[in-house]
């Protein structure tokens, strides 16, 4: 899959193309179903025809309402990743700035859809939304094609199979929020994933028997509620073709027992003491949670609890 941060890096006479727009926040259940079909009809419909997405960084709400802008369910690497699982040939990763923001509808859709991209067909859903102040609808995209001479396709809403709520990022949230990373996988079709570094932490889990990887404070992912949760902790390699994923207890907290003030991601490889994962990428996936973050009046009770979460977590995790 080509990936490109800037029009300027797609290639001369590319195209022609399959072309849809949005943010694709978590790459969740329905936008896969939307772009593996919209994937396999541009393929099939002759011509070499390619399929494209163009998606933003940052989130545009993060530019025009800081105050409001959403947690962010994946970082781009991660979101790019899951992207081109979907099969689609290419990624514009579009930087969101002022300059990009204060296009008018019709600017963008001749410099990036029309010029840039070669679309014959353009995907959007019925609330699309373009254009310096949102000024674009979805007539607006109509009448656009009828002048440069593209189609445009209407998605419909894709929903739950008992048709109760539309797949979305925002529903993903919710659950994380509150720690349900098993309702939010079903959303996802995947566990809910963290990426960053291992840094240096207090070195207390090691003491009590438990040597943990802490996550670096600038981790890609939304971070789920606070407690302890089974899961899968993979070291990230570029050059190696696969990740090894371990099992692991995932504790999100300030460690209350301990009187800690700082909220921390950090994971246990379940059985494991000899890791020495400092300075390494490592992603984190979450299968379920086990319990609440609790503050213990002992060491010794809350090693007992650590030692029922591991088992717990082996349960979960079917090691």
């Amino acid at each position: 899959m080509h990936r490109w941060t800037d029009l300027d890096q797609v290639p001369p006479g590319f195209g022609p193309s399959v072309v849809t727009i949005g943010n694709f926040d978590g790459v969740h259940l329905g936008h896969r179903q939307v772009l593996t079909r919209m994937v396999a009809d541009a393929h099939a419909a002759g011509g070499g025809a390619q399929a494209v997405a163009v998606t933003f960084d940052p989130h545009p709400r993060q530019l025009h309402r800081p105050e409001d802008a959403p947690p962010l369910i994946t970082g781009v690497r991660d979101k790019l990743e899951l992207l081109a699982e979907t099969g689609l040939d290419a990624v514009l990763v579009q930087p969101y700035t002022w300059e990009f923001a204060r296009q008018s509808p019709e600017e963008f859709v001749r410099r990036f859809l029309v010029d840039g991209l070669h679309a014959v067909t353009v995907v959007v859903g019925h609330d699309v939304r373009f254009g310096w102040q949102n000024a674009g609808d979805l007539s607006t995209m109509l009448e656009l094609g009828t002048e440069y001479g593209f189609t445009v396709e209407v998605i419909p809403e894709v929903t739950t199979p008992d048709g109760a709520r539309r797949w979305s990022s925002t529903w993903v949230r919710e659950l994380l929020v509150v720690g349900d990373v098993s309702g939010a996988a079903e959303i996802l079709g995947r566990p809910h994933r963290l990426r960053g570094v291992v840094v240096e932490g207090d070195k207390r889990g090691r003491e009590l028997g438990f040597p943990t990887a802490n996550l670096s404070a600038d981790a890609d992912g939304l971070v789920p509620d606070d407690g302890v949760y089974a899961g899968w902790l993979s070291v990230v390699r570029p050059d190696a073709g696969s990740r090894e994923r371990l099992p692991a207890a995932i504790s999100i907290g300030t460690n209350p027992t301990f009187a800690g003030e700082s909220r921390r991601v950090e994971a246990y490889v379940i059985g494991r003491t000899d890791l020495d994962l400092y300075g390494d990428e490592i992603m984190l996936e979450f299968a379920e949670r086990l319990r609440p973050t609790l503050t213990f009046d002992s060491v010794d009770d809350l090693i007992a609890t650590m030692n029922d979460d591991v088992a717990k977590a082996r349960v979960v995790l079917g090691i």
